[in-house]
């Protein structure tokens, strides 16, 4: 009888794959176990078991597994359910899912490994040089990878030279597969049995008499061993004593010590004693509210104003689940926001709490991996960012979503293009759970599920401690420079605040939602602007590096001191980015310390961290940031939010751009006045009586959601038409435009609804590529799932069209 396993491979294939397995192997394997698998010629990949027959596939041989990798399941069926939901919904290949909900650790590839023909006969006359130094270092050690022949020969094309001593019998190759994780081993010692006697004692010192530093060593050992009740680390007992590893290992030589190795955590954290709290009498209706709505509702809004404590709530949510015994999932939109959360978490939680982000290093996150898994005590509370919705959760009580409207929930390359709010609640109904939305600006999208009652709703009118909401001004920058009262790009007003905040020893945050010093340099004498080679797209200047740089595929040149394309020497930049408005503020405010924080200055593991206790511990006076700073910071000593300009908020191509607009202002005015400091906010703009503003200016959000929603239904945008986009890529622009109509017309004669486009986006070519888009509006009352077979079905037999099979498709659904 055969015994066949269901695999599915980490590769953008849309198909699983069945291998052969003996009998043994059939009856050891469980679904949720890895194993390695030869896929293509030579290549050996890690994947997934999905399932056990007894079926061969009927179109292919099946090839039998290289190797089973794990003793027990790493994924469980809750993730392959919820896996297969994200593939079929977002219109892309559950290996494509499976690649971005492992981490990177646990997915492996084979290395090549080249090792000499025994026994074979070469003539070292008709060997060229780079085959001869391959051959050479092989007589140094009996393999290499093809990592180590590049850096023998320093080139990069090495396979010709490979394939060539390959024929003449020289080499041979073969796969190897290896773990990449590796626990954290840390050395401890201890006694060795032969002197726990008393007698032995006595001895032992009586010996060690002559050599006084071991003497003293041992002693010391007896001192901490007697203190501690616990086993003593190598590094505790050399750090407390004063001693060095020449003396333990002197002693470990002569076995009056013995080493041994116990697997630690990379990350751990510490419960403070004085974390606990209790809810003011506002929070504790809200959260009496919240436990009311989940006897009828699953998830549930939490609308509460900035600063109004949502996270004391949300600890208070936390708690309730961990004394059930349940897991819980606290989602965030960027891991900016992780570093105070987790310190306020772990304050109250202690080592319950684990995080999981793509700043933490592959071992750190799959130790995560496996505390979810085996359902850990350290694992009760997961905090984390998109990603961490994928973790093995067995035993899920409550997902919480903060900040539920931010657009970085949103994975926008590579695929799946998921929405982690949306697919948490998908999560959530799997495992029985409950979950709560919260957000100071909802989406438009979540309040109308509110409103047609599919979610409820708890609103939290009041900041914590009655503090009052901010006061907000509006400065007209065209008045401003028509009365010549600006100061680069500061207006009187906001100049006189920020002294006025500063001399207070209060803190400033101000907001420019662009980075780099200017968005790009102008010829003033023929109007020439420097692009990019590669992308449809100006470069923006960075004063400091003094570099013009594309924000889409890295090119760089040195600022240019004259025009490239008329030689005047006339260049300057236009626009502004939190580099010129740090650069400002050092000249207006010399004697003050200015920080920056945006992409460019958060690029280390640790760069949030850096800058955001800075801010706290008050070394810093004034923070300029992009839209990083908006969200969920807490800073009790800063009164003042500048917003320098919220016309570049406002003038976006996207229909979504007057909500953001004011989800943005809403949540930066916000920082301002968090304690019992009241708090103030100047926005600059060149249109004061826009209706968002004046929406701001009232804090109306109701208003916003009216004007926006209305608009929503008559121009066929969410939730009433769903949205599926298409982008098309290839360095032929012909082709891709042949191709793109090609798609267009088959579409538009298979569905019964708006197609819109072929158009070019706003940026028509990066790296190189032309893009085209085309945008299908769903209708709410058409089946969706129908909808997508159909586009597949047309996407499918443009594949098969063989001029075209070269152009690249990508498929986003709710790409909003």
């Amino acid at each position: 009888m055969l015994y066949f396993i269901e695999v599915v491979l980490p590769l953008a294939v849309s198909k699983t794959f069945t291998y052969e397995v003996s009998e043994a192997e059939f009856h050891y394997i469980q679904i949720g176990m890895r194993v390695a698998v030869p896929f293509g010629k030579t290549k050996i990949y890690t994947a997934l078991v999905l399932d056990k027959n007894n079926t061969s596939p009927q179109l292919y041989e099946a090839k039998e597994i290289h190797q089973i990798l794990d003793e027990k399941p790493v994924v469980n069926l809750h993730q392959i359910e919820h896996w297969k939901w994200i593939a079929s919904y977002y219109m892309c290949s559950l290996g494509e899912v499976f690649r971005s909900a492992l981490p990177s650790g646990y997915i492996l590839e084979s290395e090549t490994i080249i090792s000499a023909k025994e026994n074979a006969e070469i003539d070292s006359d008709n060997l060229k040089d780079d085959e001869y130094l391959i051959l050479e270092a092989l007589k140094s050690q009996s393999s290499i990878t093809v990592q180590d022949v590049i850096k023998i020969l320093g080139k990069k094309t090495v396979f010709p030279i490979i394939n060539r001593l390959l024929s003449k019998g020289a080499l041979v190759l073969q796969e190897e597969i290896s773990e990449q994780y590796k626990p954290k081993l840390v050395r401890y010692i201890k006694l060795h049995e032969s002197f726990l006697q008393q007698e032995q004692l006595a001895e032992l010192l009586e010996v060690l008499s002559k050599a006084k530093k071991q003497r003293e060593l041992v002693l010391h050992y007896f001192q901490l061993q007697a203190r501690e009740k616990a086993p003593i680390s190598v590094k505790k007992l050399i750090e407390t004593s004063g001693s060095s590893a020449a003396i333990v290992k002197s002693l470990v030589d002569k076995t009056i010590f013995e080493e041994y190795y116990i697997a630690q955590d990379r990350v751990a954290f510490d419960k403070e004693d004085d974390s606990q709290f209790t809810l003011s009498e506002a929070q504790q209706l809200t959260f009496d509210s919240i436990q009311e709505n989940f006897k009828t509702f699953d998830v549930n809004l939490l609308h509460g104003v900035t600063a109004s404590g949502k996270t004391e709530i949300y600890i208070k949510i936390l708690e309730q689940y961990i004394k059930e015994g349940k897991q819980v999932l606290f989602l965030l939109p960027e891991i900016a926001l992780t570093t105070q959360l987790v310190q306020r978490l772990t304050a109250y939680f202690g080592n319950e709490v684990a995080v999981f982000h793509s700043k933490y290093t592959n071992n750190e996150r799959i130790e995560v991996w496996n505390q979810v898994l085996e359902n850990s005590p350290k694992a009760k509370v997961v905090i984390g960012v998109r990603s961490a919705l994928f973790l093995p959760f067995s035993n899920l009580g409550c997902i919480i979503v903060d900040e539920e409207h931010e657009q970085t929930f949103k994975q926008k390359d590579p695929a799946p293009r998921y929405h982690a709010r949306d697919a948490a609640i998908v999560l959530a109904k799997q495992h029985g759970a409950k979950v709560v939305l919260g957000s100071a600006t909802p989406s438009l999208e979540t309040y109308y599920n509110v409103q047609t009652n599919k979610y409820g709703l708890t609103e939290l009118k009041v900041r914590y401690g009655n503090v009052v909401l901010p006061e907000i001004q509006l400065v007209d920058l065209k008045d401003k420079y028509f009365r010549k009262k600006m100061s680069g790009h500061f207006s009187d007003e906001l100049l006189e605040e920020i002294t006025e905040t500063l001399s207070k020893g209060e803190q400033v945050i101000l907001f420019q939602n662009r980075r780099g010093f200017s968005p790009y340099v102008e010829c003033m004498t023929c109007g020439h602007v420097p692009h990019c080679p590669s992308c449809d797209v100006s470069l923006t200047y960075y004063k400091f590096k003094n570099q013009l740089r594309c924000h889409y595929c890295g090119h760089s040149i040195a600022n240019p001191s004259h025009c490239h394309s008329c030689q005047s020497v006339d260049v300057t930049s236009k626009g502004f980015g939190t580099e010129q408005i740090e650069m400002e503020l050092k000249s207006l405010f010399p004697e003050k310390n200015i920080g920056r924080m945006d992409q460019d200055t958060t690029r280390g593991k640790f760069g949030f961290e850096k800058i955001i206790d800075s801010f706290k511990n008050r070394e810093i006076d004034v923070l300029v940031g992009t839209q990083m700073l908006a969200k969920g910071l807490d800073f009790d000593n800063v009164t003042l939010v500048g917003i320098l300009n919220a016309d570049n908020l406002l003038n976006q191509p996207n229909f979504r751009a007057y909500e953001r607009a004011y989800q943005m202002m809403m949540q930066v005015s916000g920082r301002a006045g968090r304690s019992e400091k009241k708090g103030k906010v100047v926005i600059q703009t060149y249109n004061p009586y826009h209706n968002t503003i004046q929406q701001v200016l009232g804090n109306d959000y109701i208003g916003m959601y009216k004007e926006q929603i209305y608009e929503r239904q008559n121009f066929k945008y969410p939730p009433f038409f769903r949205l599926v986009k298409l982008t098309l890529k290839h360095r032929d622009f012909d082709k891709l435009k042949e191709g793109s109509m090609w798609i267009y017309n088959v579409l538009s004669q298979n569905l019964d609804m708006p197609v819109l486009g072929p158009e070019e986006p706003a940026i028509n070519r990066i790296r190189n590529e032309y893009i085209r888009t085309i945008m299908v509006k769903i209708p709410v009352q058409k089946h969706l799932g129908n909808t997508k077979k159909n586009i597949a079905k047309v996407l499918m037999s443009f594949e098969a069209v063989p001029q075209y099979r070269s152009i690249k498709v990508k498929v986003d659904v709710d790409v909003y």
